[in-house]
């Protein structure tokens, strides 16, 4: 059988205690946890284990799916939502992207926080480690929260092709959303959907050659998904808000609707918002005033399932060159193509760079009707040479969507030597890896100021409305914009605003990571140092480290126009040296008193280039088995990540800049007479004090930014790197009494200190102004005269705000996990495999400064605490498998408990208090949900095996959070991430083995 056959009734949650029990085809053995090669290691942190078989069952098309399911992971769908880059990342135990290291076969996918997992194609996993915790003295920085280790398959011979095709069956129901959608005038569907369709294909080869001493294999993998919208499911037809707690739900509404929205400067109804009316009767009425197409649906057309497509092709070698060395070489490449849909529409002037210049109209222009000419232009109505000052925010319903693409592409090459010497007593690997991607963001086009204002300035020529711009020359491919008439649907109008789709600005970062990695590991028992009381000796690993970072951000001429203050070009770098050492001494082995007892011993130093000196992380771990039924097993250890590259740049280098805030200690502009007298101070005298302002300059003038805006110091803040401790200590218990049965519970806390945080000038200024914390505080850096304000271009010593990468104080994440793996036979009948893979988690908690009151967010979602972790999560598999092990049947049932709003914490939790208005009793949080999910395999013959699975089959809907993006950001599907979002999904897949 080829070494790429899955065997289906295989387990798919394991519980791992024997880190190097599986082997790859070739012989490899591929370790997660240590680098010391041994048969029969024994890990002392819990790993939980994925298989091959979990995925088939699954029938996924993305890796973050896979992961998505295990209750150590914090669920999030990158691939997917609107939101993203479209790049796949993973999130242990809450603690941040960042803090969880990503590996391919022991070595990193690439540079951290810009890792796409989607480079690995699901067909080519054999399995997925999740090892919990710190491993920063194996594995180096980031490895705070945990690793994740992805063993590919390789070293294959044959031809296999693997195809799968899933998509939704969902009802949609009534329910609180349609019922709000009917209320607002917007359209409502519901009844019976099938959407989502999604693509999975893999042909993969392999063949050995000189006498099995050379493996060729290569493949290739497509993947694809269409797209669904927001409006294609009944609880996200609209953005649902409650105003109040005794509210009934409501629809967000639009500013941009298909009549056209236009907004007076001058004048009588100056700043109202008014439509053109929907009859065409050349009238302004009021926005959401009745008429359907009055009021709008802003997010109707968004991707609730964004459409991608990916390919994914490569290969791996492997040369037996003698008895002690074997070359190997992996070369993984991928590209991926997404897109956001998003209205066609203009902009308005507030979105340009200087967003108090509004658009205007001429007062002659031959679009206005009598009525609206006076409305903008009152007693000017009609006159030449008179202009009204205005907003347009026109909705061009009837023309195609604009597209937010983004294309990310990206290379992984590893090549190495490995092998045996002295008497097989050393093992060697000496490695290189080279991983470059290119994450391109293609902005919608961007219709240029100067573009919409021509085609507003319009006169008549021969009783035909012209663009002045075309009479005088300086503008000859001016389209009119009738802005002033319902349901404009001109494309070549829209064509002219758009520059032809070519005016989006790109950005493109493009991170690279060079690493090579050299290791030793020997069995220094062969030369007598061994306990007496056991048969393996001393084993010791020593390994070197060379990684060279390097990010670098390019934009174009359009993006820094339609983006001032964003990113600009830049490109920085990061080297990286280490050293390591590894123990591992079994002191007692198979005596009568004691089965097992180890210790194990790690310690690594770190230099960084970026960094001022050194910093050393490590581990101790103990194993003990008194009989061969339990074990126990415990560690502790100290893992470090240090700052990223970017973020190590960017606080090193300080500039300054005119910032985006008014000095809250100065007279504020009163937003309903913007041109009048300033209102007061938006901070009280007492909050004031603590930004260093002298009271007799509270309120004065002089505090009065130009244009409100102060000035921003980036950077400056010197970083170290975060330290985290992780404490873990469990039991195995694999009682003889009930053969095949495996149960493991293990207790792990993590805590973080200093950790890395960004902070915007708000951030310091609400946090100072409210605490008076000096590690806010110290943000704030006022003039002489007491002023926010200097000139950035003299490298001022005061008179700033900061904004910036700095450390921070506090995370952590407490939890147990429960781990169960049943094997049983039944005879004719066949077998039974059980696994189940459970979270409990004790502590998600942080503390922003030594002042500030650490907060516990458990199984809390809202403001304050974001999405958080449920209490309790599991997964648990029960499959059946005939005698002959031709078809099995999988039931999975998965678990999250209930998660109330933060509104409703009690104060031991240190959340921070809300005002009662924040509560929602109508709907206070999310209650416990189930999912189970129904998979079926048969083997039409030895090379033909053909799946079918339904995930969430009851059809679950997700939660409803009303608020939710004000409340937790990103979703705008009245839900949150962690929950089947789309529906009942069907998956049908076939392999053939050749």
């Amino acid at each position: 059988m080829p070494a790429m056959a899955q065997d289906q009734a295989a387990d798919p949650t394991q519980v791992t205690t024997a880190d190097t029990d599986d082997t790859a085809a070739g012989g490899d053995i591929v370790v997660t946890g240590t680098r010391i090669v041994r048969p029969n290691n024994r890990s002392a942190a819990p790993i939980v284990t994925t298989t091959a078989a979990e995925i088939a069952a699954q029938g996924a098309t993305t890796i973050e799916e896979v992961l998505n399911r295990l209750p150590q992971v914090q669920v999030n769908s990158e691939q997917n939502f609107s939101d993203s880059e479209g790049r796949q990342r993973i999130k242990l135990r809450s603690l941040g992207y960042e803090r969880t290291l990503t590996l391919i076969d022991g070595l990193r996918v690439g540079l951290a926080n810009t890792v796409d997992v989607g480079i690995i194609p699901t067909a080519l996993v054999e399995r997925i480690d999740v090892l919990t915790g710190g491993a920063s003295s194996v594995y180096g920085s980031d490895a705070v929260s945990g690793v994740v280790n992805f063993v590919l398959k390789k070293n294959f011979e044959g031809i296999r092709l693997d195809a799968n095709y899933s998509f939704f069956n969902h009802d949609n129901r009534a329910n609180d959303v349609t019922d709000a959608v009917r209320r607002a005038g917007f359209n409502s569907a519901t009844g019976m959907a099938n959407d989502g369709g999604r693509a999975d294909v893999s042909l993969a080869a392999g063949v050995n050659l000189f006498d099995n001493k050379v493996n060729i294999s290569g493949f290739v993998n497509y993947r694809e998904s269409s797209i669904v919208r927001l409006r294609d499911r009944s609880f996200s037809q609209c953005e649902v808000v409650q105003p109040s707690n005794t509210a009934v739900l409501s629809c967000s509404r639009a500013s941009y609707t298909p009549a056209g929205t236009i907004i007076p400067q001058a004048g009588a109804q100056a700043g109202q918002i008014l439509v053109n009316n929907p009859n065409g009767n050349g009238t302004f009425i009021p926005i959401n005033s009745g008429p359907a197409a009055a009021s709008a649906n802003p997010y109707d057309d968004w991707a609730f399932q964004r459409p991608f497509e990916r390919l994914n092709f490569g290969g791996f070698l492997t040369a037996q060159i003698s008895d002690h060395v074997e070359f190997y070489s992996t070369a993984l490449f991928y590209r991926d193509k997404s897109y956001n849909t998003q209205l066609n529409r203009n902009f308005s002037y507030t979105a340009y760079g200087d967003g108090d210049v509004p658009f205007r109209v001429n007062c002659d222009n031959p679009f206005l009707s009598t009525s609206q000419a006076q409305t903008l232009c009152g007693a000017n109505a009609g006159a030449a040479g008179q202009f009204a000052p205005l907003d347009v925010r026109y909705r061009f319903d009837g023309l195609p969507l604009v597209e937010q693409k983004f294309t990310n592409e990206g290379y992984r090459i590893v090549a190495g030597l490995r092998g045996r010497v002295l008497d097989d007593v050393w093992s060697y690997d000496l490695a290189g890896m080279i991983s470059r991607a290119q994450l391109d963001t293609i902005d919608v086009p961007f219709a240029q100021f100067d573009n919409i204002n021509r085609s507003l300035d319009v006169v008549n020529v021969g009783g035909r409305p012209t663009c002045r711009s075309v009479v005088n020359g300086t503008d000859p491919s001016c389209v009119p914009f009738n802005a002033f008439t319902p349901f404009n649907q001109d494309a070549a109008l829209n064509n002219y605003l758009f520059g032809g789709g070519d005016t989006g600005g790109i950005s493109t970062r493009i991170p690279r990571l060079l690493q090579f990695v050299g290791s030793v590991s020997g069995d220094l028992g062969k030369y007598g140092i061994t306990s007496p009381f056991a048969e393996q000796g001393l084993a010791i690993a020593l390994g070197g480290e060379y990684r060279e970072e390097m990010e670098r951000t390019i934009v174009n001429e359009i993006y820094q126009q339609n983006n001032p203050g964003g990113p600009q070009n830049q490109r920085f770098t990061q080297s990286i040296l280490e050293g390591n050492i590894e123990l591992q001494a079994p002191l007692v082995e198979d005596q009568s008193w004691t089965k097992l007892l180890q210790l194990n011993a790690g310690y690594r130093l770190s230099k960084y280039n970026r960094l001022e000196g050194k910093f050393g992380t490590w581990k101790v771990e103990g194993i003990w088995s008194p009989v061969s039924d339990i074990i126990f097993r415990g560690s502790y250890n100290k893992s470090q990540a240090a700052p990223g590259v970017g973020a190590a740049a960017g606080a090193a280098n300080i500039f300054w800049n005119q910032g985006f805030y008014a000095d809250p200690c100065a007279p504020q502009i009163n937003p309903a007479n913007p041109g009048g007298p300033r209102n007061g101070p938006s901070a009280t005298i007492e909050q004031c004090r603590n930004t260093g302002l002298p009271d007799n300059l509270y309120g004065s003038t002089t505090l009065i930014c130009p244009d409100d805006r102060c000035t921003v110091r980036e950077g400056g803040f010197d970083l170290a790197p975060e330290s985290a401790f992780t404490t873990t200590i469990g039991v195995v218990l694999r009682p003889r009494f009930i053969p095949g049965l495996t149960v493991s519970v293990d207790r792990w806390l993590i805590d973080l200190e200093d950790q890395l945080t960004f902070l915007n000038p708000s951030d310091w200024i609400n946090e100072c102004l409210n605490t008076g914390n000096d590690y806010f505080c110290r943000g704030i850096v006022r003039a002489p005269n007491g002023t926010l304000s200097s000139s950035p271009a003299s490298s001022p010593s005061s008179g700033w705000v900061s904004r910036g990468s700095v450390n921070g104080y506090k995370s952590q994440s407490h939890g147990w996990d429960f781990q169960g793996q049943y094997n049983v036979g039944l005879g004719g009948a066949g077998s039974l495999d059980m696994g189940f893979n459970g979270t409990l988690m004790t502590r998600v908690g942080s503390q922003g400064a030594p002042t500030v009151e650490p907060r516990d967010c458990t199984g809390y979602f809202g403001n304050g605490c974001g999405e958080s972790m449920p209490t309790w999560a599991h997964q648990f598999r029960t499959t059946w498998t005939t005698a002959d092990r031709v078809a099995s049947v999988s039931l999975n049932w998965r678990h999250r408990s209930g998660m109330p709003m933060t509104v409703y914490a009690p104060a031991d939790t240190g959340i921070p208090d809300l005002p009662d208005s924040d509560r929602r009793d109508q709907y206070p949080g999310i209650k416990a949900y189930d999912w189970f999910d129904l998979a079926l395999s048969f083997d039409v013959n030895k090379q033909m095996t053909f799946r079918v699975a339904a995930n969430n089959i009851f059809d679950r809907d997700p939660p409803l959070v009303p608020d939710s993006r004000a409340r937790i950001g990103l979703l705008r599907g009245n839900t949150i991430m962690g929950y089947d979002l789309l529906g009942r999904q069907i998956v049908a897949g076939i392999s053939l083995r050749l």
